[in-house]
């Protein structure tokens, strides 16, 4: 056996996957093992979110990721809201949501692009992101701004839209749709995309759950975790989630695909049914001190709790902290394939030993009685 060492790689920023840091195995000169270190970005945002006025953090959360930067912004405007009890209008909400979808298709689009890259298919590179560079038209006719919108605000959004940018969105869903329809043909039937993405990179359900996949990667192994389908406006847009049961690189391109036609039909019901009435309402005073979360994509999960255990308080949370101030009595702690009961003490202690994982999913449950 030759000499071992330890070489540090990164962090890297190879594009998609977002920085890396690893930890190469060497044996002599042939590397053996490769040891990640998963989300390697420590931007410091939790400490500068203590000193911002709440109003002006929602740029820095724009920011955490350009492709999906009105997400990042909903998602902190909606918890700021939640804080300070405030309800905004129901064309505010409409709003958002068409330019969440807006953002859906062309982050899809970005990433179909870039499949096809890895693929060595230049051309279908090509006619992916020709495509998106209407959306992007769209945001910068709009809000000035190509990636990095600053739409959406606490309190709703900054601007109404015209009859004029209604039309010119609607007319660009149609561009799309004509558009996507002969590209997603070549993900559907070309034999060399099939022949690199089918049976590739298989997750099955359960690989999904033990690894807390989200979004599309989850979708196409089947998991129903899309947080779309607790939100009544979305439901009355016609929304429904899309899943592929296969599970391999194919199923997870096509929830992509499928997935841009149908936000396209959202953003042209969301036209069609947009409520009358103001984009936002005045927010005064600061959040108080507490926990919110935005999306909460427990519902089902809580239900099948109380019913099968009869607990007469059920608090899902992944703030430990919220725990020990709130509840009296710990039934019990799940995460993954592991279970704890005992007093709140036992329970907070052994969650904080458990690995961790910012995002709330259906095997990720902390049940507990006030």
């Amino acid at each position: 056996m030759g000499k071992r060492t330890i070489v540090p790689f990164g962090p890297q920023h190879p594009a998609l996957p977002e920085p890396v840091h690893l930890d190469l195995e060497l044996e002599d000169e042939t590397v053996v093992r490769a040891i990640p270190s998963i989300g390697y970005v420590h931007r410091g945002l939790e400490k500068l979110a203590e000193k911002r006025d709440y109003n002006d953090m929602i740029y820095v959360m724009e920011r955490v990721c350009g492709i999906c930067s009105f997400g990042h912004g909903w998602g902190y405007a909606g918890a700021v809201e939640g804080l300070m009890g405030v309800q905004i209008p129901d064309r505010a909400e409409c709003l958002r949501i068409m330019f969440h979808e807006l953002s859906r298709v062309h982050s899809h689009l970005l990433w179909l692009g870039l499949l096809a890259d890895g693929l060595g298919f230049d051309s279908l590179f090509m006619h992916c992101w020709r495509i998106r560079e209407k959306v992007l038209d769209v945001f910068e006719a709009i809000t000035g701004g190509r990636v990095i919108l600053s739409f959406c605000k606490v309190g709703g959004v900054r601007k109404d839209l015209t009859p004029e940018m209604l039309k010119l969105v609607k007319d660009t869903c149609d561009y799309v749709e004509d558009e996507m329809r002969k590209t997603a043909l070549v993900f559907m039937k070309d034999s060399s995309v099939r022949n690199r993405l089918c049976g590739t990179g298989v997750l099955t359900k359960e690989d999904v759950i033990d690894l807390c996949a989200v979004g599309p990667v989850a979708r196409g192994s089947g998991v129903n975790n899309d947080v779309r389908t607790i939100n009544p406006m979305y439901k009355s847009l016609g929304f429904e989630p899309i899943l592929y049961d296969e599970g391999d690189c194919w199923s997870r391109c096509m929830v992509r695909v499928d997935e841009i036609m149908q936000s396209l039909n959202i953003i042209r019901n969301a036209i069609a049914n947009l409520p009358e009435g103001d984009v936002s309402v005045p927010v005064k005073g600061n959040p108080p001190v507490g926990d919110f979360m935005f999306q909460e994509k427990c519902e089902r999960r809580i239900n099948d709790l109380v019913e099968n255990h009869g607990t007469t308080l059920l608090f899902v949370s992944h703030s430990i902290d919220q725990v020990e101030r709130v509840c009296k009595q710990a039934l019990w702690i799940e995460k993954g394939h592991k279970r704890m009961e005992g007093s709140v003490e036992d329970v907070c202690f052994a969650y904080r030993n458990m690995e961790y994982t910012d995002f709330v999913e259906d095997n990720d449950i902390l049940a507990l009685k006030h």
